[in-house]
C-alpha cells in the first residue's frame, strides 16, 4: 500500500504517559496522522492493556491496535531518574498526553507549572474521570462509572430490565477523541498567534481537561433541555430511538436480524408499501414521527411478520430497490470479507508477534478519517514493551548506558 497524502501531523512530537484506553486513544490518532508519540510504559509490567483480551503470549490485539505508529521507551516514574527523563523529553515535545488520577503528576514532580519551566509551549492534555477541578475531581473511575454518571448508561438497554453496557469502552474512546482535537486545536492556536507576531499561549489554555463523564454527556443530544424545558424523562427503549418510528432492528426467516430506519416521512410511505402494508401507508394517523412513535408496536409487529418470510438477504434487497435505508447487523466475519471495508483499505493486514509465537496476515482496523480515497496505511502495530528506549534515551536525550540504566530500573522512591 503506497501513501500518497502528506501526513499533516509531521513534526508533531508527542509524550504519552496514559494507560488503558482513553489517553492512548488521543495518541494513537495524532500518530496516525503522522505525530511522532512516545509513549511511556513502566518497567517490567508496561501499559496494562497489554494484557486485557490476551488470549495468547504476553501481548494483546488490544494493545497492538490502540497502540499502533507509536514508540515504546521504559521509564520508571516513581524513581527521580524516570522523572528527569520526562522533563527532558517534555522539553522537546510539542504534547503531553496523561490519564492519571488527579494530583498524580503534581505529586511526581510532574505537574503542568513544573512542565511549563521546562518547555513554556507544551500542549498538556488530561484526562481523568471526572476532570481536574470539582467535588468529585479526585475520585477514580473508568468509563463505565463515567458512562452512568453521564446519562448515557441509563439508556441503553430494554425498559424491563436493568441498564446495559454497549459492547466497546466508548466512554474512553470518546474522551480521547475529545482530547486529541483539544490538542489539535491548542496547536493551531500557538501557530495562529506565531503568524500574528502575539506571543506565547498561557498555560492555562494550554491545559486541556477532559473529563470521561463529560464527554460521555456531551453525547446526550437534548436529554437536559427536554427535561428541564417540557419535564421529559428520557427511558430506555430497546433497540429503538426515542421518538424515531418505525427504526429498529428485525429478526428474518435464516435466523439473521437487519436494521431498519425507515423513519423519514417520505422513506415511510415506500417502506409500507413494500412490505404489503398499505393501509398502514394511507393511515392519516401515521403521517409524522410523534405519530408512529405513540404506534410503535403496531408498526413493528407488522415489520416483523415480513422479515419472518424472508431471509435477511431478501429483505434487504427489497428494501434496497426503493431506497428505504437497512442494513446487515455485521460480526466480525462479515467485516472481514467485506468489499466495501477493502476498497477503503479499512483492514489492513500485518503479521503480528503475541510475545510468543508470529501469526501472519491479521487484519486490525485503518485510520479514520480518510484523506484522499482510502485509509492512509498504518506504519507499524503497537510496540513491544521498550522497544524504542534506546533510540529515544540515547538518540534524543543522548543519556550514557548508565543514565539510562537509572531511569529505566524499577525503583519505590515513591508510592504508585
Amino acid at each position: 500500500m503506497e501513501e500518497t497524502t502528506p501526513q499533516p501531523l509531521a513534526g508533531i512530537r508527542v509524550l504519552e504517559l496514559g494507560n488503558y484506553i482513553a489517553a492512548p486513544t488521543a495518541g494513537r490518532l495524532l500518530a496516525d496522522f503522522g505525530a511522532e508519540v512516545i509513549k511511556v510504559e513502566r518497567p517490567g509490567t508496561g501499559d496494562e492493556l497489554r494484557n486485557w483480551r490476551l488470549h495468547k503470549g504476553t501481548t494483546s490485539m488490544l494493545f497492538r491496535t490502540i497502540n499502533r505508529n507509536k514508540k515504546s521507551v521504559v521509564l520508571d516514574l516513581r524513581s527521580d531518574a524516570g522523572r528527569e527523563a520526562v522533563k527532558a523529553l517534555a522539553a522537546e515535545s510539542d504534547v503531553l498526553l496523561e490519564n492519571f488520577r488527579p494530583g498524580t503528576l503534581e505529586k511526581w514532580g510532574l505537574g503542568p507549572e513544573v512542565l511549563n519551566e521546562v518547555n513554556p509551549e507544551l500542549v498538556i492534555s488530561r484526562i481523568s474521570a471526572f476532570g481536574q477541578t470539582g467535588p468529585l475531581s479526585r475520585r477514580p473511575g473508568f468509563a463505565a462509572v463515567a458512562e452512568a454518571y453521564s446519562g448515557f448508561r441509563n439508556l441503553v438497554g430494554d425498559p424491563d430490565r436493568a441498564p446495559v453496557r454497549v459492547g466497546v469502552s466508548i466512554g474512553d474512546s470518546i474522551a480521547g477523541l475529545y482530547a486529541a482535537f483539544g490538542v489539535v486545536m491548542s496547536l493551531y492556536q500557538r501557530e495562529a498567534r506565531r503568524t500574528v507576531g502575539n506571543g506565547g499561549v498561557p498555560l492555562r489554555e494550554r491545559v486541556i481537561d477532559v473529563a470521561l463523564h463529560e464527554a460521555m454527556f456531551s453525547m446526550m443530544e437534548s436529554l437536559i433541555p427536554d427535561y428541564q424545558a417540557y419535564d421529559v424523562t428520557r427511558e430506555r427503549v430497546g433497540g429503538r430511538m426515542e421518538g424515531i418510528a418505525p427504526s429498529n432492528a428485525y429478526v428474518c426467516a435464516d435466523g439473521a436480524s437487519i436494521v431498519v430506519a425507515g423513519n423519514g416521512d417520505s422513506i415511510y410511505q415506500r417502506y409500507m408499501e413494500t412490505i404489503g402494508r398499505p393501509d398502514l401507508a394511507a393511515d392519516p394517523g401515521l403521517r409524522t414521527n410523534a405519530e408512529r412513535w405513540a404506534r410503535r408496536e403496531d408498526l413493528d409487529a407488522a415489520i416483523s411478520a415480513w422479515t419472518a418470510q424472508r431471509t435477511s438477504a431478501e429483505a434487504l434487497e427489497a428494501l434496497g430497490a426503493v431506497g428505504v435505508p437497512a442494513g446487515p447487523i455485521y460480526t466480525a466475519a462479515d467485516i472481514s470479507e467485506d468489499p466495501q471495508y477493502a476498497a477503503r483499505h479499512m483492514i489492513q493486514k500485518f503479521d503480528v508477534s503475541t510475545g510468543e509465537e508470529e501469526l501472519h496476515d491479521v487484519g486490525f482496523p485503518g485510520i479514520v478519517p480518510v484523506l484522499g480515497e482510502h485509509s492512509l496505511p498504518i506504519h507499524h502495530l503497537g510496540p513491544d514493551l521498550g522497544e524504542h528506549t534506546q533510540e529515544v534515551l540515547a538518540g534524543l536525550l543522548r543519556l550514557s548506558a548508565e543514565q539510562i540504566a537509572e531511569a529505566t530500573a524499577t525503583k519505590e522512591t515513591l508510592p504508585a
